[in-house]
């Protein structure tokens, strides 16, 4: 007789980027049944989020679901007040593009939605190579938070821990895009410009666009990303 493995559960954090795609496509491959998590926080446009929706159906995500946070009440980047412009050149330093405790607040979020539908495991698509060099991309950053998800909630309190993925942080951007590929990713789905328009095309100049381009050229594949 036949026993079947009920799949683990895993919240992945889906902005609908390259990044997290791949991770989605990674949780996948390693055999859980994904619930992507969106976070609309007011950010420049709809685009993304646009793209999330299309990669979770892509990738057969049992859910997926949008939480609204709009940081825009609390601002201080380009991404959530319009008044600060999208850098276009290489900057010293990090960048305006940073947005102040965003991953924090997402992961936050994404380990309420784990507790809720008894989740041990969360992904999230940070890297801390090919990147913009944000303070919360960084393997130690997301130490601190998995030890702190274990005293903050029930399940860690109870013995049943969270374990915080980031199967693509010590990746290059070329690196990540193989992996996407062999997964049988399209790229094609996602959006990864700062200021991309309504139909989701980027704008070529911004940091985001040019580590994007720079990663599929050393991959050595042609690149889907639609420009404006």
């Amino acid at each position: 007789m036949k026993t079947s493995s009920v799949p683990r559960k895993a919240v992945v954090l889906l902005s609908g980027g390259l990044d997290s795609a791949t991770v989605l496509a990674q949780a996948r491959a390693a055999g859980h049944a994904c619930y992507a998590l969106s976070v609309d926080y007011g950010q420049r446009h709809r685009a993304e989020l646009d793209a999330a929706r299309r990669v979770a159906q892509a990738l057969g995500a049992v859910e997926h679901r949008v939480v609204q946070m709009d940081l825009r009440a609390i601002g201080g980047s380009a991404l959530t007040d319009a008044s600060i412009a999208v850098p276009e050149a290489p900057t010293v330093g990090i960048p305006t593009t940073y947005v102040p405790a965003r991953n924090t607040l997402m992961l936050a979020l994404a380990l309420g939605y784990a507790e809720v539908i008894q989740a041990s495991d969360l992904y999230i698509g940070v890297n801390a190579v090919d990147y913009s060099g944000y303070p919360d991309c960084r393997p130690e950053f997301i130490a601190a938070f998995e030890r702190m998800a274990r005293l903050a909630t029930k399940a860690g309190v109870e013995g049943v821990p969270l374990t915080v993925h980031t199967p693509i942080i010590q990746l290059s951007k070329a690196e990540i895009i193989r992996a996407g590929v062999a997964l049988g990713l399209d790229y094609a789905l996602t959006v990864s410009c700062y200021q991309a328009d309504a139909e989701g095309r980027a704008c070529g100049r911004c940091d985001s666009c040019r580590i994007r381009a720079a990663g599929f050229a050393e991959a050595g594949l042609p690149d889907p990303t639609r420009y404006a």
